[in-house]
């Protein structure tokens, strides 16, 4: 994949599922293997309470239809996670088979179950009764589909408000295609319009239609918009040809892979640095070795202890042959006369005791050097819809929303929130899964304040 010839049919290939689904011999063996625990610790490490043993007696017992409902009965973005969630931490991390052999793959049985349905497509939930009460959601990715569902199936009228073309945000543009492709994101999208939710699609709040207009129109609003884009550096030279943007870059990189897309061949046999080491970074990085960079190096301040990126995340990078630095901090992007980057400038880095618990990073004097790359991308994390979140006047940190935890409502009595949109200053860690347990649970308080508030006074 580093050659400096490639074909754009191999550059696709690069793109394939990196693993194989279960097949169902091996799903009827594995399935076999769980000891349908009583008190079941990995449904208690899911956070949307998946009950694994039930899903997994049902693949024993041949019932894949009963399977999946008792997955996405539990997290309307079941198949996706099942790519995507970091088992080994959850699910599969608290498996009781952990103390003498390997635990039951929790993730590839719910995938196969998952799978099952998708190729099959059966209807696994309906509509409730309408309830005469309306709810916009803001944001078509995990946590507003979740919403949208489980509003729609207590009988709300539901509307989606998606800025992009298509819904599922994250898992449609967000993850590569290699580990999560997006037709499977889609067919989630498609579960939740069967309920007859409207999905009103490149409409983006506060441009196309404003924060008053949905107050109004609205019995009540949730705000699930997901982050924005990555921030700056702050060091010369990120105007430069050849500098990226991870989140645009991953983006970028599904469309083109799409019916009439073109994937960007610019990086065939070139040099790239990814700055950061999440899982973005992660994504970006092995997203740049399958579009044929000869060499691919992620730069990170810290140390690999810091890293945010999950384990297998790490080993899935270096497997693919990405290099890590580590404690060194870009100082300045270098362009030829043309404008073109040539090279990252970097300082080494140490960590020093601040006095609050963690180590910061601190420039090694007298430390400087260049790494010659072609390209640069930068994920340090990104932004946030600040001014979507001052539009609904409510209160915030920083741009992470202020909500009750458990309901996700927010200071304007109408408005609540989930996932992204409300993750940082103790709200959890951003995962899929977690997003999609906020939308639910937004969900069942906005039909609490709407309804059962109406019920004990009417």
């Amino acid at each position: 994949m580093g050659s400096s010839w490639i074909s754009l049919t191999d550059l696709k290939r690069n793109f394939a599922e990196v693993k194989d689904g279960m097949k169902p011999k091996e799903a009827l063996e594995e399935s076999n293997r769980c000891l349908f625990c009583y008190d079941a610790p990995c449904t208690r490490a899911c956070p949307s309470g998946i009950d694994v043993p039930s899903f997994i007696k049902k693949i024993a017992t041949g019932n894949l239809k009963g399977s999946a409902r008792t997955i996405l009965e539990a997290n309307p973005v079941g198949a996706s996670c099942a790519r995507v969630c970091p088992t080994e931490e959850l699910c599969e991390g608290a498996c009781v088979l952990n103390q003498s052999s390997k635990p039951i793959a929790i993730g590839q049985l719910q995938r196969y179950a998952t799978d099952w349905a998708i190729a099959h497509d059966p209807e696994l939930f309906e509509a409730g009764p309408s309830n005469g009460r309306s709810v916009a959601v803001v944001g078509g990715g995990p946590a507003g589909l979740s919403a949208a569902r489980e509003l729609a199936r207590l009988g709300f009228e539901v509307a989606v408000y998606e800025a992009k073309p298509q819904a599922g945000g994250l898992d449609t543009f967000g993850i590569v295609s290699f580990r999560l492709p997006e037709e499977i994101s889609l067919w989630e999208v498609r579960q939740v319009e069967r309920l007859g939710v409207t999905f009103h699609l490149n409409m983006r709040v506060g441009v196309d239609i404003s924060s008053e207009e949905l107050l109004k129109r609205y019995d009540a609003v949730l705000l699930a918009a997901g982050m924005a884009q990555v921030p700056m550096l702050g060091i010369p030279g990120e105007g430069l040809d050849g500098v990226h943007d991870a989140i645009d870059f991953v983006e970028r990189t599904k469309a083109g892979l799409g019916a009439g897309g073109s994937l960007d061949t610019s990086l065939i046999g070139k040099r790239v640095a990814v700055i950061g080491a999440g899982n973005t970074a992660i994504d970006a990085a092995t997203c740049s070795v399958r579009l044929g960079a000869a060499e691919v190096e992620i730069v990170y301040r810290r140390s690999a202890a810091e890293m945010t990126a999950y384990d297998f995340e790490y080993e899935f990078a270096k497997q693919d042959g990405v290099r890590f630095r580590w404690l060194t901090a870009p100082t300045r992007i270098v362009g030829d006369a043309s404008g073109r980057v040539v090279a990252l400038e970097c300082i080494r880095m140490e960590l020093v005791d601040a006095g609050n618990g963690r180590k910061q990073p601190k420039p090694v004097a007298g430390s400087a050097f260049e790494i010659p790359v072609d390209a640069v991308v930068k994920a340090i994390g990104q932004t946030r819809h600040l001014a979507l979140i001052e539009a609904f006047g409510l209160q915030h940190l920083n741009g992470t929303v202020v909500v009750q935890p458990a309901t996700g409502a927010t200071s304007h009595p109408k408005v609540f929130a989930a996932g992204d949109i409300r993750f940082g200053a103790g709200q959890g860690e951003a995962m899929v899964v977690s997003a999609a347990q906020q939308g639910k649970d937004a969900a069942y308080a906005i039909h609490e304040q709407l309804l059962k508030g109406q019920e004990a006074s009417a």
